[in-house]
């Protein structure tokens, strides 16, 4: 008797191994350095594209280039951009104006380049840092989730993140202290989630030395970490750090401001624009605890503050508001629709991307909450959603513009300031227009050209196209008569765009430099400026 056995079936063949090719799939670090690529190479390129069309200002680059500039020489961080048109006294260094030491450590980059891209550089590099970041976040929020689910969510959540119009619009207007803030409010957020403290600590510690009100917002995640601690043996950790994030939050603030920023020449309150709440931050708490109601009138008193908000959390289809995560935006969100300067007002400026880490952070735990319940429907669709609302508004406020060859090139006014610029030596003390400073400010002792005159060698300055700070065309042709009648001469001038030399040491009425003892003085700012959402 013979035992029959069955023949093999023969064991089908996937066409990729047909074509003697193994699938592949990308792992997570892959996807990770391709979105961070991806963000990297879109923000470096909205900040390349605003510098070769001459559309990036001595406010705020020029400044910032020579304040790190001064720490890659081992010195303070002075700006004369900065000091002569406020009219600091002499010995004033950035620190006296936001206190953000954390900018020294871009002093490196002008070792390797001297240059002011070099901050544009960098810049790129820190808010792309944030994407690993934005991923250990979504999988803290999906951790109970598929492991499918996981990946399209922290995938999805990279590319909003990266690609997120805040960034974009940072990016166009130059650099700013929020290229560390971004990172360092991911860290501190992620790292909380992950209950791993004595991170969040240190995150908490340089986010203070990014700007002085950024205590507020380690105050406010101290309040978080209370909440989500209470009534817990076991979170006593994160009630113990929520308790010192608080107190020592407020108490960094108070500090730099109060003493600090003295210290470096500045005023406590030189930045206060709160005139409908009170003169000063203790009469304005006094005025707050009698009359509540005053801020609700001070946030709606213009049109454009309710709408500012409905666009930030409308665009997050309200999510943010269902975490306790938002309540780290708040300090930063009165900053602004309390103010009475119309530049807080829009987003053609970089104050959202000091948001976005804590809106977008808040979103993706929603997220991840309602996935949890059981909704995994409703959040596949809320994910694609947000997905494409952002890609959306992120094309109109920065990604098309790259695509566009004609916006990488100046128009016929830069090309003249650039010509210009070859005309002046290097070394030289220039009144330069805003626009043009930052082209400068490598070379020369650059101030800006203003209403009051400096007595510099050189003064750059248009007669056609209102340039910050001036309010109309004729001021500035004006300040050209009068330098042209007190020992000034032209020795170029094209397409609305002039070049003085002084050639005589007549005074010039008006003429003056900052003296010690001297009181700073605030811009006016123009009556159609600020006043619409997505322009400045």
């Amino acid at each position: 008797m013979s035992i029959q056995t069955a023949p093999p079936q023969p064991t089908a063949v996937r066409p990729e191994a047909r074509k003697g090719r193994s699938p592949q799939r990308l792992s997570d670090t892959q996807r990770t350095l391709l979105l961070t690529g991806l963000c990297f190479a879109a923000l470096l390129g909205t900040d390349l594209r605003a510098w070769s069309s001459v559309g990036l200002g001595g406010f705020d680059l020029g400044i910032f280039d020579q304040g790190v500039r001064g720490y890659a020489h081992f010195g303070l961080p002075v700006s004369t951009l900065k000091y002569f048109h406020h009219e600091f006294p002499p010995g004033f260094s950035l620190l006296g104006d936001h206190f953000s030491p954390i900018l020294a450590l871009l002093a490196p980059l002008y070792w390797v380049w001297d240059d002011p891209r070099s901050l544009l550089l960098g810049q790129a590099l820190l808010f792309a840092a944030g994407v690993p970041l934005v991923r250990r976040i979504s999988d803290h929020a999906f951790a109970a989730a598929e492991p499918v689910v996981r990946r399209r969510a922290r995938d999805l959540a990279g590319l909003v993140f990266g690609l997120g119009w805040p960034l974009l619009v940072a990016s166009q207007v130059g650099f700013h202290e929020v290229g560390f803030a971004v990172p360092l409010t991911l860290l501190m957020l992620e790292r909380g989630m992950a209950r791993e403290y004595r991170p969040v600590v240190l995150a908490a510690v340089l986010l203070c030395c990014t700007k002085e009100d950024m205590g507020l917002v380690v105050a406010a995640y101290g309040l978080v970490l209370l909440w989500r601690g209470r009534g817990s043996a076991a979170a006593r950790t994160a009630r113990q750090t929520g308790g010192w994030l608080l107190v020592s939050g407020l108490a960094t603030t108070a500090i730099t401001v109060q003493w600090a920023i003295p210290t470096m020449g500045g005023e406590p309150g030189y930045y206060w624009h709160y005139d409908a709440v009170g003169p000063n931050a203790p009469a304005a708490a006094l005025h707050v605890l009698t009359d509540p109601l005053v801020l609700l009138r001070a946030a709606t008193d213009q049109t454009l503050k309710p709408l500012l908000l409905l666009w930030l959390f409308g665009t997050l289809f309200l999510l943010p508001l269902r975490s306790a995560t938002a309540l780290c935006a708040v300090p930063l969100l009165a900053e602004r629709i309390l103010s009475s300067n119309p530049n807080h007002w829009s987003v053609a400026r970089h104050y959202d991307a000091f948001l976005w880490p804590i809106l977008l952070t808040a979103t993706i735990e929603v997220l991840g909450r309602l996935h949890g319940r059981g909704r995994p429907r409703r959040v596949q669709w809320l994910g694609i959603g947000l997905a494409g609302v952002s890609l959306a508004t992120a094309v109109p406020l920065g990604l098309a513009e790259l695509a566009i060859p004609s916006q990488w090139s100046p128009g016929p006014r830069q090309v003249t300031l650039l010509k210009a610029t070859a005309l002046i030596p290097d070394g030289a003390w220039v009144e330069a227009d805003n626009q043009i400073a930052p082209r400068l400010t490598a070379r020369d002792h650059v101030v800006l050209v203003d209403q009051t005159p400096r007595g510099c060698e050189y003064v750059l300055i248009r007669s056609l196209g209102r340039s910050f700070p001036f309010a109309t065309d004729q001021q500035q042709r004006d300040r050209i008569r009068l330098l042209l009648a007190h020992g000034y001469r032209q020795v170029w001038g094209s397409n609305g765009v002039v070049l003085l030399h002084r050639w005589q040491s007549e005074p010039v009425p008006g003429e003056h430099v900052p003296v010690p003892g001297g009181k700073p003085v605030q811009d006016v700012v123009p009556a159609d400026v600020g006043h619409n959402l997505f322009e400045g």
